[in-house]
């Protein structure tokens, strides 16, 4: 079978691909071709070894004959109207073309009223699973059935390091406001007094670097590569990122971190997981204390998260009904 994938792909954003290559991987493990819909067709061929058809082209939706719509965070009109409108306008042309469609491991919200109804309308008769507790409840309140599952980059496994306990990856987000990329500002001096290396990396080159200025004197790199990502994750001692997939790609190898929430998505995999987070502008002395004293996320949560990644395969092509897996600590 061929199966689609339309997201937020091909736009050098660092979790994206994550979750792409994580898709990929697991469709491609199940005997399934893949299409996904891209920004950048070329460089998604390249980097995933895919069939891509740029995301404004329709006629690309024939391709397939199922589409995952996801993952992400891409219902949601916080961003714009026009991004939300754009996907569910993928899905309902998919849907026009007699194509099977499945809302796959996103979150839901925020979304304004008229975002509500424009969702609630969209997704009647559509299968829908969701990344995270907080929106499967808001789904609830919205009267749209839904599945729980996580985020497909949790099954992504690091390359073999070796772990520098002294390395702390701090992972700031651009457009958020200064006196959060102070309080990581802070937190990297603190740490580097208390005898800790510090490397900022910024997962969204080209739109990251804005907070540069607000961050010297620091050692930084910049990719949108997950296998660098998922590498330096599982190098460093501990994680602690405003951006999602930065806690989700440390999730994935085993290392301790800590989230400074700019959105609710990211307080959301915080709670499911049991890490430390805070909520903006945040305390830079805790933050850093979370890194020195080794504030743990819990375990067993995060390996339950990943079996509800991969059950959810399983939902959306229908391949089976979920079982319960032993839980192997990762």
């Amino acid at each position: 079978m061929v199966v689609g994938v339309a997201g937020y792909y091909g736009f050098r954003n660092a979790g994206d691909e994550a979750i792409l290559e994580a898709i990929v991987r697991e469709l491609k493990a199940r005997g399934h071709e893949v299409l996904a819909l891209s920004g950048d067709p070329r460089r998604t061929r390249e980097e995933h070894g895919i069939r891509a058809g740029h995301r404004l082209n329709p006629l690309a939706l024939l391709g397939a004959d199922l589409w995952l719509l996801g993952g992400g965070g891409l219902l949601q009109d916080a961003t714009s109207s026009l991004s939300l409108l754009y996907y569910l306008s993928v899905l309902r042309l998919a849907r026009l073309l007699r194509k099977r469609v499945v809302v796959f491991n996103q979150s839901l919200g925020p979304l304004s009223p008229w975002g509500e109804r424009r969702v609630q309308r969209a997704l009647k008769g559509v299968p829908v699973i969701l990344r995270d507790q907080d929106s499967l409840e808001y789904a609830r309140r919205l009267g749209i059935p839904a599945e729980l599952g996580a985020d497909p980059a949790l099954l992504l496994s690091p390359p073999p390091v070796k772990r520098e306990e002294d390395l702390v990856l701090v992972i700031p987000r651009a457009g958020v406001g200064r006196a959060a990329v102070e309080t990581l500002y802070v937190t990297a001096n603190h740490l580097f007094h208390e005898g800790k290396q510090v490397l900022i990396l910024l997962l969204q080159p080209g739109y990251d670097e804005a907070v540069l200025e607000d961050l010297p004197h620091h050692r930084v790199e910049k990719t949108s590569d997950p296998r660098r990502v998922l590498y330096l994750a599982a190098q460093a001692g501990y994680v602690i990122s405003m951006r999602l997939h930065g806690l989700i790609l440390a999730a994935a190898a085993g290392t301790p971190f800590a989230a400074l929430s700019y959105d609710p998505k990211v307080a959301a995999f915080a709670k499911e997981t049991g890490a430390y987070y805070q909520e903006l502008p945040g305390d830079p002395i805790k933050l850093s204390k979370a890194a020195m004293y080794g504030r743990y996320p819990d375990w067993e949560k995060v390996e339950a998260l990943k079996e509800r990644a991969r059950q959810s395969f399983d939902l959306a092509l229908g391949e089976a009904t979920p079982v319960k897996r032993p839980h192997r600590r990762g």
